[in-house]
């Protein structure tokens, strides 16, 4: 199946780097990235390296990193249903980008703008709040955590209108905000595709150790804790590296929804609940689906282009309701 799904995952990005206003042969792109000869021309060459590849790695990027917390998320609260921004991470991040649009819109660092530096410090410190709020006697309890993340979340999600109405710069300002609310994939610098891949490497490699632990308190706390396994601590990693990921993907591409809990979901009811199992599957398989989402929300009506986080609703909401409704068989987390 990995196999299977990395042969699909290449032939994604070539099919979403050929379409476009100018059309570039599969062939070509294939050629031209391997150095091989009948490659593309000039003018094809700049189109693919400087917009349409970078757009769409950033694509499987946040795609996967998405996938990955949403199965970092199910796991821990034992829900199908959570999500990444379940327990506050999109309320954060949307409080901190639209500070950085509006008033810190020409600052840059390491590549990231100041929308991405500022969501990602944002969903960070959420985290750190709702933990600090849900933690009690030395013990985090799940149903505490998803009330804490619910109500900041909440409050920090509509602080952003404040934003909305009072831009000081004028209308432009609430426009971008109300855009990457939305959830818009951008152009990434090559610098800050290369940063935000090597942090989705170190997410995967922390939370591979944490997955034999998902499997352990599936059973339950008080199992976990007498098989040795620090229960707190697992809790803690697994909130840390959700929220990294999480931020990693909202400081890429705005907020998205449905990735982080379709593709998990699927793949649960596909393979079962083994964890170990279902990372590498889940992170192509959130890949690719945001690799095609993407793509179809800048061609379907071209030259118009709609947020990716807009057709994700309607592509993933009626498709969530329909495996709901299908699917007759239970399964354990």
């Amino acid at each position: 199946m990995l196999l299977v799904l990395g042969v699909v995952l290449i032939l994604a990005v070539l099919l979403s780097a050929s379409v476009g206003a100018v059309r570039l042969p599969m062939r070509g792109i294939a050629a031209t990235v391997l150095g091989r000869v009948g490659g593309l021309d000039d003018m094809q060459r700049t189109i693919l390296f400087a917009v349409r590849l970078p757009r769409v790695l950033a694509s499987a990027v946040v795609g996967a990193a998405l996938a990955v917390s949403g199965l970092l998320f199910q796991g821990l609260f034992r829900n199908p249903m959570a999500d990444p921004y379940i327990i506050g991470a999109s309320g954060g991040a949307g409080l901190g980008a639209c500070l950085a649009i509006v008033f810190f819109s020409e600052v840059t660092f390491l590549g990231f703008s100041a929308t991405a530096l500022f969501a990602f410090a944002g969903a960070v410190l959420t985290m750190a709040l709702v933990y600090t709020l849900a933690r009690s006697r030395g013990r985090t309890g799940g149903i505490t955590l998803l009330l804490a993340g619910f109500a900041v979340g909440t409050m920090l999600s509509n602080s952003t209108y404040l934003f909305e109405v009072f831009d000081p710069n004028g209308t432009q300002g609430a426009r971008i905000v109300a855009a990457w609310l939305h959830g818009v994939i951008g152009i990434p610098r090559p610098q800050q595709l290369a940063i935000t891949v090597g942090l989705l490497s170190a997410g995967m490699l922390l939370a591979y150790p944490l997955m034999r632990r998902l499997n352990t308190l599936a059973l339950g706390d008080e199992y976990a804790d007498q098989l040795g396994i620090r229960v707190e601590a697992t809790r803690v990693g697994i909130i840390l590296v959700g929220s990294l990921l999480t931020a990693l993907a909202v400081s890429l591409g705005g907020l998205i929804s449905f990735a982080g809990l379709i593709v998990p979901h699927v793949a649960r009811l596909l393979l079962g609940p083994d964890h170990v199992r279902l990372l590498p599957v889940v992170a192509l398989a959130g890949a690719i689906f945001l690799v095609v989402t993407d793509t179809l929300a800048r061609t379907l009506f071209a030259p118009t282009e709609i947020p990716v986080g807009i057709l994700m609703v309607f592509i993933g909401g009626p498709f969530f309701l329909w495996l709901l409704r299908k699917s007759k068989r239970e399964y354990a987390l």
